[in-house]
């Protein structure tokens, strides 16, 4: 394990690899704490498509679930596109589709989904919708205080729990930072720990597509994603990433001699 680790990047892809490629070479295979910045380049692009199928393929070799489903556990884009730009009938339909997503995968989804504990927190019948809450009452006064503009996933009435392993949730906290002077959105996550090989790339894709939808939502520009992680972990053996570790290790050498 080594200590902080921090990435800030303009591209989602380069930014998880040069994490991947630390902890890989990192005795212990473990990073405490990474700290990872996206920042929106209008510029640029955020994915580099070379890393992503790369990362894909080495995912279905392992058997874990790729990139796409992985985002859509955070935020499921299909969804918001049949909405038409209306978040109530996103939640509603995300709402009508949760039986059949814990059926799709009942060993990984029977304590729920990401976005269901943003859209549906607590027990019934009292869960609440956070998003919703936080977008409405950012649409009906203006001086809201920032913290307001904060949403739980860890619920610690239903995940402290005696099991050893529960795998989910690992993602614990999420924050959207409003600046109205520049018309732009900040977005933290913070994750207790975090696989990287099987998670990572898709959580940031996920929480990113989170972001620029209440960004959207707010009527602003969302500027930037950090991700906090305690514990990052390499999440798998050497040995079934090693190919995957040399097709993406020279995007990050060329990055750093750009930048130096």
């Amino acid at each position: 394990m080594i200590n902080m680790f921090t990435v800030d990047e303009p591209n989602l892809s380069l930014a998880w690899s040069k994490a991947f490629v630390k902890a890989y070479d990192t005795t212990g295979n473990e990073i405490s704490p990474l700290v990872l910045n996206i920042r929106n380049d209008a510029d640029g692009s955020l994915e580099n498509l070379e890393i992503r199928r790369a990362l894909d393929a080495a995912l279905k070799n392992c058997g874990y679930q790729n990139v796409e489903t992985v985002a859509n556990t955070i935020f499921p884009e299909s969804l918001w596109r049949m909405s038409n730009g209306d978040r109530k009938r996103l939640f509603s339909l995300y709402k009508k589709c949760l039986p059949r997503l814990h059926k799709l995968e009942p060993q990984l989804n029977n304590r729920g989904l990401y976005f269901e504990r943003l859209v549906a927190f607590g027990q019934e019948p009292n869960y609440v919708n956070q998003l919703d809450f936080i977008l409405d009452l950012n649409d009906s006064r203006k001086g809201v205080i920032r913290s307001k503009f904060q949403a739980s996933i860890f619920d610690p009435a239903r995940d402290h729990v005696r099991a050893a392993r529960t795998g989910f949730p690992c993602l614990q906290h999420v924050s959207f930072v409003p600046n109205r002077t520049t018309s732009e959105l900040s977005m933290n996550a913070f994750y207790a720990t975090q696989l990287l090989f099987q998670k990572g790339y898709g959580n940031c894709m996920g929480l990113w597509r989170l972001g620029e939808f209440m960004a959207g939502e707010m009527g602003l520009r969302l500027s930037n994603l950090t991700c906090v992680v305690g514990v990052e972990m390499l999440g798998t053996t050497k040995t079934k990433v090693a190919d995957l570790v040399e097709t993406v290790r020279p995007f990050t050498a060329h990055q750093e001699a750009i930048s130096n």
